[in-house]
């Protein structure tokens, strides 16, 4: 499990995977309700940021699908690739 006050940087460099399964340890250990206010806190703020960062990598996914160029046949022609940025 990472660090909860590392900076958001290393976020940053998760894989959507990556990002997703912490962010379910974190709520899984938000539900069990055992850690100390303070650090409940902080790992709710990090449990934000990894949220975030999985709506972007989502968003990004969803943009490159649909670059993909239907023809009037309903056949995809070509695949535009996507421009983020």
């Amino acid at each position: 499990m990472a660090d909860p006050t590392a900076p958001a940087e290393d976020i940053s460099r998760l894989s959507f995977e990556q990002a997703l399964a912490e962010l379910e340890s974190i709520v899984a250990e938000l539900e069990s309700g055992q850690a100390p206010l303070e650090q409940s806190i902080e790992r709710y703020e990090r449990g934000a940021r990894l949220k975030a960062h999985c709506e972007a990598r989502l968003e990004a996914a969803r943009l490159r699908v649909e670059r993909i160029v239907v023809g009037r046949d309903g056949e995809a022609q070509r695949a535009d690739p996507a421009e983020f940025g």
